[in-house]
């Protein structure tokens, strides 16, 4: 089989349901076509890499289009930020490319020490690669003016919570909830990207890109199998 271009990966994406945004199969592999191809990869039961190798193009080049994008599927953001579960601070002094780059993102180019408190660098870093604009400050507490507020968690919404009796505080994406936990997926939890349960008590605000379509179901899990407790968060 003749390995697919571009446009020709995005044409099957958008045969299977896939929202590639207005400009579609127009042959540039952004955000929105590794996002589109992450989820494809999951359902199809394959690695989600958002690369596009042998056995993925196998797949999207199938007369069989069964493995279509289901209605719940989660937003762009959380499936990019998924992706980047278990990437953790380098060793030491050393710096890890990977979170340096979340700064990058966030649009912070000039920091390279990994050591900066970075949990809100990382959701700045993958809204801006799904496409959304982040909050512009590497301040967590920044994203409870960010986007619009909702009264009640939602798969994929960013929360904001308070950190001491100050302005310091931590920002994740919501994986699940329950009476009294909330679990994000956040970064520099414990200098890590983790799924981490936080007291719900401790949540300021709860929040959803403006223009985008709030979930009208949640679906949201009141357990989150491994997620970790007593994080550290700075």
């Amino acid at each position: 089989m003749a390995d697919m271009i571009v446009p020709e990966i995005q044409q099957a994406l958008i045969a299977r349901g896939y929202d590639l945004g207005k400009d579609g199969a127009d042959g540039d592999a952004g955000p929105k076509t590794v996002t589109a191809l992450r989820a494809f990869q999951k359902v199809a039961g394959l690695v989600p890499d958002g690369i596009a190798g042998p056995m993925t193009q196998k797949a999207l080049a199938a007369n069989d289009i069964s493995q279509r994008r289901v209605a719940d599927d989660q937003p762009a953001w959380l499936t990019l930020a998924a992706a980047e579960n278990g990437i953790a601070e380098g060793a030491g002094k050393k710096n890890n490319p990977r979170v340096v780059a979340y700064y990058k993102d966030a649009g912070f180019p000039g920091i390279k020490n990994d050591a900066v408190a970075w949990c809100a660098a990382f959701v700045g870093a993958m809204l801006h690669r799904a496409g959304q604009k982040p909050s512009g400050s590497l301040a967590a507490r920044s994203y409870e003016r960010w986007g619009i507020g909702i009264k009640q968690p939602v798969l994929g919404c960013i929360a904001t919570k308070r950190r001491g009796s100050g302005w310091q505080g931590h920002v994740g994406f919501v994986v699940g909830a329950s009476k009294t936990e909330i679990f994000l997926l956040g970064g520099n939890q414990s200098d890590a990207v983790n799924v981490a349960a936080f007291d719900r008590s401790d949540i300021t605000a709860y929040r959803w890109p403006s223009g985008v379509p709030i979930p009208t179901q949640p679906h949201l899990p009141t357990t989150v199998a491994g997620a970790k407790a007593g994080v550290k968060e700075s």
